[in-house]
């Protein structure tokens, strides 16, 4: 009988582990935890339902000036473009005052909406599987436990096709300088990593999120594009501030993934403010 292969990010019944906790937070990034979580409170106060870490940091990979700050707040209602404005503002003072960041970024959600039945595989799969809490009730004690199927892959992915015209218009718009290019090559870079993996997560059974294991599973089942998602991962941890290294990404992997991705796993469920 052939060995069956234990894929990592699972746990002893073929769930999607929790991964990230505040003790893997490495030293010389708490004092940033600590004030981005002061911060969120002081700017959001009892509107602020919870708050979470998430990406590198909590997993305790992050690179000292090469890593970014990733965070959720969940608010008890809707948030308004004010709060995301509030947002926007706290993730520059942070960056600007703590030199072993590179950027960061704040999303928003309500509580309803993280809970909802339209968001159990995509938003509430993120709460429960990728984000540590920071501040609050922990929403993952609402949520069910995931494994890497099929459902989860088209509705944390599916979604590829509708994103490529915005990222045109995007590269088309971008300013041709280091600071305007390497944040957008980092973010359509890693995009497109984490949709070749969950494209082949079901058949490869098992969760990462480590860029250069993401397109070595990928590459697994799909030689002929290997290359192309290894540059991207690299691209995703060691971002150039060129767009133009963005073009075949919209004009040839992008729209084969999309393709593809459909065929294997369907499209997402739509939603009403879109992709």
């Amino acid at each position: 009988m052939a060995e069956t292969i234990r894929r990592p990010g699972l746990d002893e019944q073929g769930f999607i582990a929790r991964e990230g906790s505040l003790a893997r937070v490495p030293g010389v990034f708490r004092p940033v935890v600590a004030a981005a979580r002061d911060r969120l409170a002081a700017v959001f106060g009892p509107r602020l339902h919870s708050a979470y870490l998430y990406g590198s940091i909590p997993r305790g990979t992050a690179r000292v000036g090469r890593s970014d700050l990733d965070l959720l707040a969940v608010l008890r209602e809707e948030p308004t473009e004010a709060d995301r404005e509030a947002a926007r503002t706290l993730d520059k003072a942070v960056d600007k005052e703590f030199r072993q960041i590179d950027g960061g970024g704040t999303l928003l959600s309500s509580r309803d909406r993280a809970l909802s039945e339209l968001e159990r595989y995509d938003l509430g799969w993120f709460v429960a599987c990728l984000c540590t809490p920071l501040l609050g009730e922990d929403l993952a004690e609402y949520l069910p436990r995931y494994r890497p199927d099929s459902l989860l892959a088209r509705e944390t992915n599916g979604d590829l096709a509708l994103w490529l015209p915005r990222w045109r218009e995007r590269i088309a718009d971008a300013e041709d300088t280091e600071e305007a290019g390497r944040p957008l090559v980092r973010f359509m870079s890693r995009h497109l990593v984490r949709t070749g993996f969950t494209l082949v997560m079901p058949r490869w059974n098992g969760w990462t999120s480590d860029l250069h294991e993401m397109a070595e599973a990928f590459g697994t089942y799909y030689p002929l594009r290997a290359a192309q998602l290894r540059r991207a991962a690299e691209y995703g941890y060691e971002p150039v501030g060129d767009p133009d290294v963005l073009r075949p990404y919209v004009d040839d992997l992008g729209p084969w993934l999309a393709a593809e991705y459909a065929r294997v796993h369907g499209v997402k469920a739509p939603r009403p403010d879109g992709p």
